[in-house]
């Protein structure tokens, strides 16, 4: 059962070949065992999209369905980003899409594989593959969808609510932040929320 990992927690660092392409990043990424969460997981589900590009967007951690299909933001949360990139007219084809941990943690409810967030340990452990995607990538603008995302780049003590829809500079990155799209899909008031995200998102848009 994946609840019954321990606590351990190693770093990917040493199986990321540091300076190279895209390619043997994605490679690489096959083999990782940085922390405990592949022994769970189907795959690991490495970033997608154009090397380099203008824009960035991070999630938290693949889903069910990225898991099972070995893609970024094809389940729920997928769907819902593409109709929010469509609003905001953002082109998914035009964005590198990644997560801040490449491996689905989970906890088993009957046949059902329920989401769990990831530990900072376990978003620490797998962040050298997020800063060599970052290098490889040259992202203008690195949008963190939301607050795993965004203190996995800006730092522990980082609040998404008091920064939502703004662009921050950090080191010598231009970061965006929001909420994540699950955060919408699970809302009380869908609309309210889906129309708040496509806000943000023409917002930070305009900073490209």
């Amino acid at each position: 059962m994946p609840s019954a990992r321990t606590s351990r927690t190693v770093s990917a660092a040493q199986f990321v070949p540091e300076g190279r392409n895209w390619a043997a990043l994605r490679s690489a990424a096959c083999e990782c065992h940085g922390c405990e969460l592949y022994q769970e997981a189907t795959q690991t589900v490495f970033g997608e999209g154009p090397v380099p590009a203008r824009l960035m967007m991070v999630g938290e951690c693949p889903g069910d369905r990225e898991d099972a299909e070995g893609h970024v933001f094809v389940g729920p949360a997928g769907r819902l980003l593409d109709k929010a990139f469509a609003a905001a007219r953002l082109d998914r084809s035009e964005i590198y899409l990644t997560n801040a941990v490449k491996h689905f943690k989970f906890t088993e409810r009957g046949k059902r594989r329920i989401h769990q967030q990831p530990r900072r340990s376990e978003v620490v452990a797998c962040f050298p593959w997020l800063r060599e995607e970052i290098r490889v990538v040259k992202p203008q603008l690195v949008v963190c969808l939301g607050a795993v995302a965004a203190k996995a780049v800006l730092g522990p003590s980082f609040k998404l609510t008091e920064h939502r829809g703004e662009v921050l500079e950090h080191e010598d990155l231009r970061v965006g932040v929001t909420v994540h799209p699950s955060a919408v899909v699970r809302a009380e008031n869908f609309t309210e929320a889906f129309d708040a995200f496509v806000k943000d998102l023409k917002a930070l848009k305009k900073s490209l």
